[in-house]
């Protein structure tokens, strides 16, 4: 260890951007057996680990990393196991700038150590050697319904069957996974990746229900009736609209309509609400990382030209910045501090979106700068399609109030220490603290299913 002098940081290498353009083939190559070991040597293993404290799981990333340096890969994948559902999906898409490889001791000197990937490798040079997750099977009467798929659930699910609970997870979609399915794009993501931890799942004694609606396939009163506890991992996923003049056009798209028909068709699935960008010039508003995947996206659809309108400068994007480095590199054109004001609309299209610019005022008591519109700006930015990447808020189905669940004035669950108002209901991730990462709904699903276990004891 401590060899961040002898060792620079490297990352993963990633395939030529030519070649990535043409499908949806994750970019990164997985670090080898030599790569990996290098690069955790790096690791000074703190006495006080921020990147520990920094991951929102609190992952013993200074212990497996110390595992992979001295090559006991069995170990390294047993610890990276015991606190994260699923480390080989969130190595790949956890914005580790900043969390745990933002918060490590070396990243203001000599690079933070390569958290993310050496976390990804771990796992599929486990896998290739033929492990897998460890479950006891089903060893208890009690009964748990899920639902939802996406992180939250999948979590949830993994921590009560590690500890042999019956659960039964339903899910409204055709496919398990919800946002790491649909919503996150194949460059980032396989769906042979998440797909895999399901069937594991399944393996472990989970009965997974698809296309299963609650409140319309199966009432909400008989998952009550039938189940000892019922988890919410129903996350939040209707997009945001601007509130301006032309929105309601037929080209302009909220983000999940358009990466969720692409990935439909990836899938070889039929749909009638595919959203054909082809040669057309795309403008994506939003500078969050589901903006990233629509930009990265269309460019793999073949679109003319690809721009992203951010209402702040470059620095305050809220999105991970390899992502915005990649998306570069493929192409994007990124447009900084502007602020649309309007859609110009001819037979039904918005055909040009008049802009502001912007500017960024001094840092409030929150340490952030605020917006500031600069008057008499305008000026106007062609489109095609325009695609609306502003964020999420929760649904708020029929069956919350079959099941007597109070929500608060923006939609989302109220909870007091993951449980809702019906002392038999829980709620975890997006549908309960607002729109998110996949580590915090990850986390909530792993802590609330500790909180049903200590119910059960």
């Amino acid at each position: 260890m401590l060899n961040f002098t002898k060792f620079e940081r490297i990352s993963p290498e990633k395939r030529d951007v030519l070649q990535r353009l043409k499908d949806f083939g994750e970019i990164y190559e997985v670090f080898s057996n030599g790569k990996a070991k290098e690069q955790s040597d790096r690791c000074m293993q703190c006495g006080d680990p921020y990147c520990h404290t920094g991951c929102p799981l609190g992952n013993y990333i200074p212990a497996w990393l110390k595992q992979t340096a001295n090559k006991n890969l069995d170990l390294a994948f047993a610890l990276s196991n015991e606190t994260s559902p699923f480390p080989e999906i969130l190595g790949r898409i956890c914005p580790q700038d900043v969390l745990c490889e933002g918060a490590c001791s070396l990243n203001t000197g000599h690079g933070a150590i390569s958290i993310g990937a050496i976390e990804t490798h771990i796992s599929e040079k486990a896998f290739e050697k033929g492990m897998e997750p460890k479950y006891p099977g089903i060893t208890s009467d009690k009964k748990v319904a899920i639902i939802g798929s996406g992180p939250s659930g999948l979590s949830a699910a993994t921590f009560l069957l590690r500890r042999g609970i019956q659960v039964e997870l339903f899910e409204r979609s055709d496919r398990a996974g919800g946002l790491l399915t649909y919503g996150i794009p194949g460059f980032k993501l396989d769906k042979t990746v998440v797909q895999r931890r399901v069937e594991w799942l399944v393996k472990a004694g989970m009965k997974l229900h698809l296309n299963c609606e609650i409140g319309k396939d199966k009432s909400a009163k008989d998952l009550e009736e039938e189940f000892d506890a019922i988890y919410l991992g129903i996350g939040s996923t209707l997009g945001n609209y601007t509130g301006i003049d032309g929105e309601n056009s037929s080209n302009v798209h909220l983000a999940m309509e358009f990466l969720t028909a692409v990935q439909k068709r990836n899938f070889g699935n039929k749909t009638d609400d595919f959203i054909d960008v082809t040669d057309k010039n795309v403008v994506v508003i939003g500078g969050g990382d589901t903006a990233m995947d629509c930009v990265r996206t269309s460019v793999r659809e073949c679109a003319r030209t690809v721009k992203c309108l951010y209402r702040r400068d470059e620095a305050n994007m809220p999105g991970s910045k390899k992502e915005v480095v990649n998306a570069k590199e493929e192409g994007v054109e990124y447009v900084f501090n502007a602020s649309p004001k309007s859609f110009v609309v001819e037979d039904g299209k918005a055909v040009k979106i008049e802009v502001l610019t912007t500017s960024m005022s001094e840092p409030d008591g929150t340490g952030r700068q605020k917006v500031v519109i600069n008057e008499g700006s305008e000026y106007f930015e062609e489109a095609d399609v325009i695609i609306l990447a502003l964020g999420f808020k929760p649904e708020v189905p029929t069956f919350l109030k079959d099941l007597k669940i109070k929500t608060n004035s923006w939609g989302g669950v109220e909870t007091n220490n993951y449980i809702t108002s019906n002392k038999k209901v829980y709620a975890g991730g997006d549908c309960q603290r607002g729109a998110h990462l996949a580590v915090t709904a990850s986390l909530d699903g792993r802590e609330a299913a500790k909180i049903i276990l200590s119910k059960f004891i």
